[in-house]
């Protein structure tokens, strides 16, 4: 089961020894990838939360994926982890970490939804916007929801702008709804 204080606890190790190595940046793009191949396969999530293997196997079968395409502070580290019997954990301490560079960095994640593929000047737009409201960087996601009839909505710091069509026709409904004609005795 994952634990948020152990994610943030490795995370915060993690980062120290980063931050002390000046790796900060290698390591959160090795974080970025660690995260994204746990995030769509779901085989090694399970081979990691699985007590009947082994962590030498473990440790194998994070080296044959990653030993190439991370840092070798990052590897160290994973290794580590499944030493310490939280592979199972190790998409969350990515997750923690990742959020970890962005404070240190100054850098907030922004969602834009839309139907359809919003263009670079879009993108731009929406990034300039959200920068001049916070005063931060942004790291942009764009996700395609095609159940959007129109429109797009902006998500970030517990904040979103809802700019869809449908919440438009919700809203005009809402109105309609309404007699503002009648007595309301």
């Amino acid at each position: 089961m994952e634990d948020y204080r152990i994610n943030i606890n490795y995370a915060k190790a993690l980062f120290l020894t980063a931050s002390d190595t000046g790796q900060l940046d290698a390591v959160a793009q090795d974080m970025r990838f660690v995260n994204q191949i746990c995030a769509e396969n779901h085989l090694l999530n399970v081979v990691l939360a699985n007590p009947t293997i082994r962590e030498g196997q473990k440790v194998a079968i994070l080296r044959s994926i990653f030993a190439d395409k991370v840092s070798q502070a990052s590897m160290l580290f994973m290794t580590y982890v499944v030493k310490k019997r939280r592979a199972i954990n190790l998409k969350g301490i990515s997750n923690a970490y990742i959020e970890l560079y962005r404070k240190e960095r100054n850098i907030i994640l922004t969602k834009l939804q839309t139907a359809v593929e919003p263009s670079e000047e879009t993108k731009e737009a929406v990034r300039k916007v959200v920068s001049e409201y916070t005063n931060m960087e942004v790291e942009l996601q764009t996700e395609i929801d095609e159940d959007y009839l129109g429109g797009y909505s902006i998500e970030f710091d517990n904040n979103m702008y809802d700019a869809r069509l449908s919440t438009q026709i919700l809203k005009l409904q809402k109105n309609f709804s309404k007699n503002v004609y009648e007595s309301q005795l």
